[in-house]
C-alpha cells in the first residue's frame, strides 16, 4: 500500500484543515504500516490555476490524487458542505479516477450541527469518483484541533482495518 495522500480543500494557506488532514493521514498511516509523512495536495497553492487553462502543477496534483491508495479528503465546512475550491478540483478528475483508492472524508466545522455534512455531501462525490469510502467519515470540530491526537484516535482505529483490507475485501464493505 502506498503512502497516504492528504487533499486539502481550504483556500487559506497553513489552515487548521491542513493540520487536521495531515494528522488524520498520519494516524491512519501508522495503523496501516506507514510511519512517514503523507503526501500533501494543498489546494490553497493551486487555487489561482484551477480555473485557467492547462497547468503542470494542477495536472501533477490530479495524478497524485488519482494514484493514491489512501486519500484523506479534507475541507472546512462552508454553507453546510465542503468548499467550492475542493469541488472545482474534484470536478477535474475523470469518472472512475478514484476506483483504486480508499478515500476518507474529513470536514472541519465550527458547529456540531454540521456533522452530517461529511456523510451527506462529501462521501457521495468521492463514491461517484469510484472511491471506496469506509465508515465513518470524520466530522471534526474546530475546538478539537488543539488535541488532534485524542480526536483522531478512535476514528483512525475504526477506519484503519477497512483501509488495510485487500481490494477484493474492500469491494464487499
Amino acid at each position: 500500500m502506498s503512502v497516504p495522500v492528504a487533499l486539502v480543500g481550504n483556500p487559506r494557506p497553513a489552515s487548521r484543515t491542513l493540520t487536521a488532514a495531515v494528522a488524520a493521514a498520519e494516524a491512519v498511516g501508522r495503523r496501516t504500516g506507514h510511519d512517514g509523512p503523507p503526501r500533501v495536495v494543498d489546494l490553497s497553492e493551486l487555487a489561482p490555476l484551477l480555473l485557467t487553462g492547462p497547468s503542470p502543477q494542477v495536472e501533477a496534483a490530479l495524478e497524485t490524487v488519482a494514484g493514491a491508495g489512501v486519500l484523506v479528503v479534507a475541507s472546512p465546512t462552508y454553507k453546510a458542505t465542503y468548499t467550492g475550491l475542493l469541488k472545482v478540483f474534484l470536478d477535474r478528475l475523470p469518472p472512475g479516477a478514484l476506483s483504486r483508492t480508499v478515500a476518507l472524508p474529513l470536514l472541519v466545522m465550527g458547529d456540531p450541527r454540521h456533522a452530517l455534512a461529511v456523510e451527506l455531501h462529501l462521501r457521495p462525490v468521492l463514491a461517484e469518483l469510484g472511491a471506496q469510502v469506509p465508515t465513518p467519515g470524520l466530522a471534526l470540530l474546530e475546538s478539537q484541533i488543539p488535541d488532534l491526537e485524542t480526536a483522531l484516535a478512535g476514528w483512525a482505529d475504526r477506519v484503519a482495518p477497512q483501509v488495510a483490507a485487500t481490494p477484493r475485501e474492500r469491494a464487499e464493505i
